[in-house]
């Protein structure tokens, strides 16, 4: 009797006997892998944003009405 008691206290703090547990577990560790996944990829976006026009000298040779010497 005393052997199927501590079983029983066993199997219930055991993860893999209850489901409910660990379907609960699991879906935590979805939902925080998809947090930090969507701040990690905003994050490096923010990194490496568009940030403005550079200044770029173009020979005259080359614009849309060429100027030649």
């Amino acid at each position: 009797m005393a052997q199927e008691v501590e079983i029983n206290e066993s199997q219930k703090k055991d993860f893999a006997w209850s489901w409910v547990k660990s379907s609960r577990f699991l879906f935590y560790i979805q939902v925080f892998s998809l947090v930090a996944f969507l701040i990690g990829g905003s994050w490096a976006l923010y990194q490496h944003r568009y940030k403005g026009k550079p200044k770029v000298t173009v020979p005259e040779s080359s614009l849309y009405t060429p100027k030649y010497k």
